[in-house]
């Protein structure tokens, strides 16, 4: 690793840093609803969908209208699949989409994944990709900052029955937060040299004298959602690795920062409605502490080469760049595979099946773990808040005290509720990633241990709602596409009842004042208690999986042994 990769590295971690405190603020502005400069259009949305404003619900009203909403989602993107040969805007003719994909990809994009297992510009329409696609981009990203609020207020407040109101979440989320950023970021990729039109795909003659088709069409309004809603699906099958979806070293830092800006904000935003910025400082230190380390250890693997290389006498002095964008280098490959992981994003700008052993095991802990390092717009912080009422319960388990975090006691009911969310992730992950083994070898391109972390990959992206992949796997069978889409619906409301039904249950409950006893929750000694329980929870669960898979690849491959 060089100068300016370092540099580079430092420059994306200060600007997150620096957007925190900024965006927090407004969102919290929002949410409290103190923004209103699009009053009318608000209004307008309410009186149009039947709303009542000042109608708040209990929890179980809130996840009723939310999985009503999901599910009405989930049928308008999965007719648009199998009727889009009939509809308009399609000029490359694209057939209707198989009944098991289009339910594997309406699924993935109405719980926020975006897990293709398809490419895009070669199997949907562009009606399909702006009305079904970018659509869930806003609403299921909406979806997952309207519960992280829901849970906020269940802490913020004391004695009370509510938690909001789940469509006047939804429509603040995306009116005044994912909108604005939207249209701002698609024109910069515009600006970038991003493709934006309707126009049909266009043939071009090689220097070979070879005809190549090249695919456009309505691309940086897509991305620029995709990207800011932790989303992270690709307009084109290879993902930010195409030139038309990240043209430019520009672009691509740009990029990067969307991945993590909003979930990195939502720290801040969750100080501010809890009257206690020190609390969102210390989880984003918790957060970012485990970002660093992730960071880290994919930049070092990257930035060696592959042993079998070096045996061979070859000069590798760039590290390992298969797989990866000589335009971007190893530290901006490193930087989006780590993030984007972190992020529950799921984009990338390099194949993170080439990656080393040990530089592909950071993002695949990043998702095991939950994607709490941040995580997706909403759901990293809420799945963060689900480990953080575990961790006082641990430390009030320490000091011999009833655990308190803000105030409120946490009591059986809420670590259980937390201990079923967090049960999610095992029991999708290396149940149904089993139930693919056996039943779909055959699915499985490489041998040994990569081949197993190819499976492990796709399972832990599809429970983490992530979507990315290890290529080598054939997720569009019958089979995986319905195991898949069993993991996404697992990893996303099995752990969104969960949240809800915490936030309800502390709601209810009165502020207790702060003694000496309590344990306080914004200082470094909590921030350590708290990725302590992380990684214990997530390696006593997937330490033995992991060392059969990439940790082996890792010591066979310093052996000689190729896979």
């Amino acid at each position: 690793m060089d100068a300016a990769g370092i540099l580079q590295i430092l420059i994306y971690l200060a600007v997150i840093t620096a957007l925190t405190p900024l965006l927090g603020g407004y969102m919290a502005k929002v949410y409290e609803g103190q923004a209103r400069f699009l009053g009318p259009v608000e209004r307008g949305l309410y009186k149009m969908c039947g709303v009542d404003t000042a109608r708040e619900q209990h929890w179980t009203g809130y996840a009723l209208s939310l999985l009503a909403f999901n599910l009405a989602g989930w049928a308008l993107l999965f007719g648009l699949q199998r009727l889009q040969g009939m509809l308009p805007l399609n000029p490359a003719e694209m057939a209707a989409v198989p009944p098991d994909l289009a339910f594997n990809t309406a699924i993935s994009f109405m719980t926020n994944t975006n897990w293709q297992s398809y490419g895009g510009e070669s199997t949907l329409s562009y009606l399909t990709q702006m009305v079904g696609l970018t659509v869930q981009n806003f609403v299921s990203a909406a979806t997952g900052m309207a519960v992280l609020v829901a849970l906020i207020r269940g802490f913020a407040r004391a004695n009370a029955r509510t938690v909001g109101n789940f469509y006047v979440d939804l429509v603040r989320t995306t009116l005044y937060i994912l909108l604005p950023l939207s249209f701002v970021a698609a024109l910069f990729l515009v600006w970038q040299g991003m493709p934006q039109n309707f126009e049909p795909y266009t043939t071009a003659t090689t220097l070979e004298g070879a005809n190549q088709v090249i695919a456009q069409g309505p691309v940086a309004s897509q991305v620029a959602i995709k990207q800011l809603g932790s989303n992270g699906g690709g307009f084109f099958n290879v993902n930010s690795s195409h030139p038309f979806e990240n043209p430019t070293p520009l672009s691509n830092i740009v990029e990067m920062t969307f991945l993590l800006m909003l979930a990195a904000a939502l720290t801040n935003t969750f100080g501010r409605m809890v009257k206690d910025q020190r609390q969102g400082w210390a989880i984003f230190a918790a957060m970012g502490l485990m970002l660093v380390i992730g960071l880290g250890v994919a930049t070092w693997a990257e930035t060696h080469a592959n042993p079998a290389m070096v045996a061979a006498g070859m000069d590798y002095a760039m590290g390992n760049m298969e797989g990866k964008e000589v335009r971007f280098g190893i530290a901006n490959s490193a930087i989006w595979a780590t993030a984007t992981t972190a992020a529950s994003n799921g984009s990338v700008n390099s194949m993170h099946d080439s990656f080393m052993p040990l530089g592909g095991l950071v993002p695949m802990v990043n998702m095991l773990l939950g994607e709490v390092i941040f995580g997706g717009v909403g759901a990293g912080l809420y799945g963060m808040l689900i480990f953080v009422i575990v961790a006082v319960f641990i430390a009030g388990l320490m000091v011999g005290r009833t655990p308190e975090y803000l105030g409120k006691k946490i009591e059986a009911k809420e670590v259980k509720l937390a201990m079923l969310a967090l049960l999610v992730f095992p029991i999708s992950v290396l149940g149904l990633g089993a139930a693919s083994l056996l039943g779909a070898p055959g699915a499985i391109q490489d041998s040994g241990p990569h081949g197993l972390s190819e499976v492990l990959y796709a399972f832990a992206s599809a429970t983490g709602n992530n979507g990315s992949a290890f290529a080598g796997w054939t997720g569009n069978t019958l089979l995986n596409n319905s195991l898949m889409g069993a993991a996404l619906l697992l990893g996303r409301f099995v752990v969104i009842i969960p949240a809800l039904a915490i936030a309800g249950a502390v709601v209810a409950k009165k502020v207790v004042p702060p003694s000496a006893g309590t344990f306080p929750t914004h200082g470094w000694l909590f921030v350590v208690l708290l990725v302590g329980v992380i990684a214990v929870v997530g390696g006593l669960t997937f330490f033995p999986v992991l060392a059969l898979g990439p940790i082996v690849e890792h010591l066979m491959l310093g052996a000689g042994t190729l896979f």
